[in-house]
């Protein structure tokens, strides 16, 4: 393994040894954005946009919604709310290639790990959209290229950097407390113990501490709302999510790909050469375990199987690449990928295809239009005397979301949905109410009477969260507005 122990990352930018890495990040930049806009909005997007900026929010801390609103009022336009999410998509690219670098990878296992980095559903799928995902992608294995760094070039001050990573990266999603937490238990398990007492670890830690201070103070005095939706999460999804997340571990990055990062494990912990870094080995057992225990999402481990995948390349690419038939795999394993991950069919045959059952943010960009324009039709069949009094009440973030970015002479939009139930209950004027979704279905609770006057149709044929549910025009409060908002209210 050749390893250039004195070159810093400029040095290495300008070297020829980097262009394949950039090659790689570039190539991806320019996927995502030619197929940025084929589907549409995704339904975190149009929530996020709708958000006013704020220093939190029930269910989000503030960098992505301030993103998605900002750009978004700057040129309503996807592909352009979606440049954050590609530029992270190509910097994680990078990072992993370095990952392989510091690690003592060869020219060609770095060349490798960036391509086979880059045609990851992982990378692809999270870089198409702006969800926190990707976000955790770039961040997390920046942390880990930096304690490498710090560890293996004995370059302690570097775990400052890292804190410095950490601290920002908590304004876009608190998971990476539970990274910092698996580098800690770690360092007890694998050691070195030295660490714990180390001066600039420990600084690092606390310059983490100090930067995520106003976030943190946020959830401090709002009744912590991270906790209450991570068991709402929980609640909802631990029963699926505990035997779906060790599926996801053999397919996020590609079932040919696990061989190599279970490789990359066993390598980490096992090689001499690598003895002051083996602690990342538990520190990713440990994010594992917390996802299964927690069942909240069952993608939070991705980012530290791209740090395997990097330390299996580094140890064996010669091994793995050397061979046409492997190569072939890989190369069939990123096509895959690309077809799963990103909106190349045409959407009227995405239905019947297994795409939209693997990946939730395939099928969650489609309809939205169709069904704002039922809902326009809904509202259209109304006496125009009830107008002034009438509320749209979308069950979920997303229906509100479309309504609100793409309805048109629609009436105020409103959500019990998350965040926006936060906003409050209607006026208590809002006696007619246009009730969309899931909660069509059990409205009669709240009202005198309803009654279905359509149905959701993205006329596509792609099974959605919102597809077939109904549309009701309810009439008259069974009780004022704010006994029956906490009933509409609801997290997940």
């Amino acid at each position: 393994m050749a390893h250039v122990r004195g070159q810093s990352v400029t040095g290495w930018v300008r070297d020829r040894a980097s262009r394949p890495v950039l090659l790689a990040a570039l190539a991806t930049g320019l996927l995502l954005t030619a197929v940025s806009s084929r589907y549409g909005w995704e339904r975190d997007e149009l929530y996020f946009a709708m958000l006013r900026p704020a220093w939190g929010y029930v269910d989000q801390p503030p960098l992505v919604p301030l993103l998605a609103h900002g750009l978004s009022s700057v040129v309503d336009a996807v592909w352009f709310v979606r440049i954050p999410a590609t530029v992270a998509a190509m910097a994680t690219v990078v990072v992993v290639a370095l990952v392989c670098r510091e690690l003592g990878g060869s020219e060609r296992a770095t060349a490798w790990t960036a391509w086979l980095t880059a045609g990851t559903s992982a990378v692809l799928g999270f870089g198409h959209v702006l969800l926190t995902n990707v976000f955790d992608l770039a961040t997390w294995t920046l942390i880990c290229l930096l304690v490498i760094r710090a560890e293996l070039r004995r370059r302690p001050r570097l775990w400052v950097a890292a804190g410095v990573v950490a601290g920002l990266s908590t304004y876009a999603k608190w998971l990476v407390v539970w990274l910092l937490v698996g580098v800690v238990v770690g360092i007890v398990v694998a050691g070195p113990r030295d660490l714990l007492r180390s001066r600039a670890a420990v600084l690092g830690g606390a310059v983490a501490v100090v930067l995520s201070a106003p976030n943190l103070l946020y959830q401090l005095t709002h009744g912590l709302p991270q906790l209450r939706m991570g068991a709402a999460l929980s609640a909802h999804n631990a029963g699926e999510v505990r035997w779906f997340m060790w599926v996801l571990l053999l397919v996020i990055l590609g079932p040919v790909l696990v061989p190599i990062w279970v490789r990359g494990a066993v390598d980490l912990w096992q090689r001499p050469e690598w003895r002051a870094v083996r602690f990342l080995v538990p520190a990713t057992i440990f994010v594992i375990l917390a996802t299964f225990v927690a069942g909240a999402q069952p993608t939070y481990p991705t980012p530290m199987l791209l740090v395997l995948l990097a330390a299996g390349m580094a140890a064996r690419a010669d091994r793995i690449v050397g061979r046409l038939g492997v190569r072939a795999l890989l190369t069939v394993n990123a096509a895959v990928a690309v077809v799963a991950s990103l909106p190349l069919l045409p959407v009227g045959v995405v239905g019947s295809t297994p795409i939209p059952a693997m990946n939730a943010t395939v099928a969650d960009q489609i309809g939205w239009p169709a069904y704002v324009a039922e809902v326009e039709a809904a509202v259209a069949t109304l006496d125009p005397s009830e107008r002034h009094t009438t509320v749209v009440l979308a069950s979920n973030y997303g229906e509100a979301g479309a309504l609100t970015r793409l309805g048109r002479d629609l009436p105020p939009i409103v959500s019990g949905h998350n965040s926006l139930g936060e906003l409050g209950p209607p006026p208590v004027t809002a006696t007619t109410v246009v009730v969309v979704g899931g909660q069509a279905r059990i409205a009669s609770r709240w009202f005198t009477t309803c009654a279905v006057v359509g149905h959701l149709d993205n006329r596509v044929d792609v099974d959605t969260e919102e597809q077939g549910d109904p549309i009701a025009v309810c009439r008259g409060l069974a009780r004022p507005w704010r006994e029956l908002w906490p009933q509409i209210q609801h997290l997940d």
